[in-house]
């Protein structure tokens, strides 16, 4: 994958106009020179053939991945009602607690293809991969091929972007969403006028609108960089810019909140419950429990005082070094020193420049998203899981694509020298990750750190004589040098990414690279739970009562061979055989179960419940028919209520209830939520036999216990 950009990196080194140049007024478009356009050429379908070949290799031993979203998937694949609502079940039960427009193309792709891992998971590849385009080609814009393809490459190889383009999550649409955005909106700047600008202005807000019904209210975190960049390169006058962002709102609120109005018009009683609402409502979801409440830390329903802690996962540090010190660092933070240095570099580069300066536009985009992102990230103070960190991985790329081949083409002293700064600094940063994980490729550690000072110095050479770098072998040279620092600066987290892709990962808290404490693979920030257990649930990993399915990956009821509980959750509670039930992995039914399951749906609409969307997703998705999630994702919904179950089983809708004597704890209400799914489990025990099946036990709600 880096012999196209090996290649490319020459091409600074020799004397070429800029891709657009800095002028006042309505900037000229001018196309990359014929040597340009020919590595684009062969240089982009050879970066594209090695992303997909790195983001699909093995991708079946996931499994399921996140049995959450694949069991909304399986129900939107045989219930358009579920598909539109991003229910968890086909019968319209409650919604996922997130909005659904991921969903929407799993659920196309499973009804396609069949509810398989596989027609699951390949649309995030394919989004990864498509990603990974238009970042090229939005850098490549303003900056070139050689600036596009090492910002293609250095995304590409990021462990976190890996890991998400592998896995079912939101976050690959997202991401690609808003990387589009950032493309609609270059073009929108290199317009001749503003009202020329319009259709690119409108695209861009579309586009972030409808990341805004893929993850809630972090797709808006983009819009103070996006209206930066048009306010102060875009054509025209000021006032004539200003009132282009008007419409440009208009498309965006409409973009965003048309499935709100819808889910808020609708009858409730002829649609799914909102799941992760308290109140039935899509606004509270999106701007409460996923939207401010993720900032304030105030995240009614959440399990866990404040709406923290255990069902939820990990809380932000609130400090701005988390990205270095957390978890999070091995995600994302490989090449993060060397993007800020470069963002500083550019701006300072670029401080007298015209307004219309494309290399200071864009060093304002992408930094504009890096900082506004990483900010709310780690200052928040409710629930922010270290895989969010994909979301800077194209401004991180961008910025070093941009930076490192700005600097190589002014060849001189003050480039040399920041040149060398940003290398020495992401050698011994690479290093320090590398430590963290001592008996993975024990040796790339010290060739990072070596090789790196290594090239430093001699950039330091070159800052020192600047006279030998314009010569002709000094040219050699400093290419050389750029190559080394390049192959050198990407060498981390390039195997961080490929132990990732050989790595089966499933459960809600997925995590790049191999195991660690702090670094690649790392616990949550603060600890972690070491074994994989999980918080509030039992011991971790398969081989507990109840573990471990029948079938491989991509067969229902099969679990994905060789995942392993590293992912964040052990096996506990219903389904698990004993302890609480972990709110973060879903179940893993035995054989005996999954038949009992199988042949138990006939007259029902739901064959059983489970408290919890995890639970619930298990067995879903290891029988083929609806599981009822009571209280959805953490058991703290009130849907159903206790009169409302009660009514359910007395029709026959419901033929088993799966749990133990813990259930009735699981539910907790310290943040506001609700406690049905306790009472509801509760009841269950007190009026009907339990059953063990496998190592789980279950109840016969068709038949109530004799008083």
């Amino acid at each position: 994958m880096a012999s196209p950009l090996l290649a490319a990196l020459r091409s600074p080194l020799r004397p070429s106009a800029p891709r657009v140049p800095a002028v006042t007024g309505t900037p000229t478009r001018r196309r990359a020179g014929g040597g340009d356009v020919r590595r684009t050429r062969w240089g982009l379908p050879a970066l594209l053939v090695g992303t997909a070949v790195l983001y699909l290799w093995g991708l079946g031993a996931s499994g399921w991945a996140n049995a959450y979203y694949s069991a909304a998937a399986q129900a939107g694949a045989t219930s358009w009602s579920a598909w539109f609502f991003g229910a968890s079940d086909a019968p319209g039960l409650i919604m996922v607690d997130k909005p659904p427009a991921s969903l929407w193309v799993m659920g196309l792709s499973a009804r396609l293809f069949g509810v398989t891992s596989w027609a699951i998971l390949v649309p995030q590849a394919l989004m990864g991969v498509a990603t990974v385009g238009l970042l090229v080609v939005t850098v490549r814009r303003w900056a070139g091929s050689a600036a596009g393809l090492l910002a293609g490459l250095v995304l590409a190889l990021t462990p976190v972007a890996t890991l998400m383009f592998r896995f079912d999550n939101p976050d690959a649409l997202l991401v690609l969403l808003l990387v589009a955005g950032a493309w609609a909106l270059a073009r929108a700047v290199d317009a001749d006028t503003p009202r020329g600008a319009w259709r690119w202005l409108a695209l861009a807000a579309a586009l972030v609108g409808t990341g805004f019904l893929t993850k809630s209210l972090q797709a808006f975190l983009v819009l103070p960089a996006f209206a930066a960049v048009w306010l102060v390169a875009g054509p025209g006058r000021v006032r004539a810019r200003l009132l282009a962002l008007l419409p440009t709102a208009v498309v965006l609120l409409v973009a965003a909140g048309w499935w709100v109005a819808v889910v808020e018009l609708w009858p409730a009683s002829s649609r799914p419950y909102v799941g992760g609402s308290q109140t039935n409502s899509a606004v509270e979801l999106l701007l409460g429990y996923n939207g401010l409440g993720r900032l304030t830390g105030d995240e009614t329903g959440s399990v866990g005082p404040g709406g923290g802690g255990g069902g939820g996962g990990g809380r932000s540090s609130g400090s701005l070094l988390q990205l270095f010190s957390s978890e999070m660092a091995g995600q994302i933070s490989w090449l993060l020193p060397a993007a800020l240095l470069l963002l500083v570099a550019l701006l300072a580069l670029t401080w007298r420049a015209p307004r219309t300066d494309r290399t200071r536009a864009a060093a304002l985009l992408w930094g504009g998203v890096l900082i506004v992102t990483g900010a709310v990230f780690t200052l928040s103070q409710g629930i922010i899981h270290s895989y969010y960190t994909v979301a800077l991985a194209p401004a991180i790329a961008a910025l070093v694509g941009i930076g490192t081949v700005t600097l190589a083409r002014r060849r001189d002293r003050l480039a040399h020298g920041v040149t060398a700064v940003v290398v020495a600094v992401t050698a011994v940063w690479s290093w320090s990750l590398l430590r963290e994980t001592p008996t993975f490729v024990p040796w790339l550690r010290a060739v990072v750190l070596a090789g790196g000072l290594a090239v430093a110095a001699g950039l330091v050479v070159l800052a020192l004589r600047p006279a030998w770098g314009r010569a002709g072998a000094g040219r050699v040279a400093a290419a050389g040098l750029l190559a080394a620092a390049v192959v050198l600066g990407i060498a981390g987290p390039a195997a961080s990414s490929v132990v990732t892709a050989a790595t089966a990962h499933e459960g809600a808290l997925p995590s790049a690279g191999p195991e660690s404490g702090r670094g690649p693979g790392g616990g949550f920030p603060g600890g972690g739970f070491p074994g994989g257990g999980s918080p509030g649930g039992g011991p971790g990993g398969p081989g507990v009562p109840g573990a471990g399915g029948p079938g491989g990956p991509g067969v229902p009821g099969g679990a994905p061979p060789g995942a392993a509980a590293r992912d964040g959750g052990g096996r506990g509670g219903p389904g698990g055989g004993g302890g609480m039930m972990t709110l973060l992995r879903a179940s893993r039914p035995s054989a005996e179960l999954t038949a009992l399951l199988r042949d138990g749906a006939a007259g029902h609409t739901w064959v059983a419940a489970a408290v919890g969307s995890n639970a619930a997703a298990g067995y879903q998705l290891a029988s083929g028919a609806p599981v009822m999630a009571l209280g959805g994702f953490n058991g703290t919904d009130p849907a159903p209520t206790l009169a409302q179950f009660q009514a359910y089983v007395a029709s026959g809708a419901v033929h088993w209830f799966v749990g133990d004597e813990s259930s009735a704890s699981i539910s907790t209400t310290d943040s506001g939520g609700s406690d049905d799914a306790a009472r509801i489990a509760a009841w269950v025990a007190s009026h009907y036999r339990a059953t063990s099946v496998g190592g789980t036990t279950v109840y016969d709600l068709t038949a109530p216990a004799a008083v």
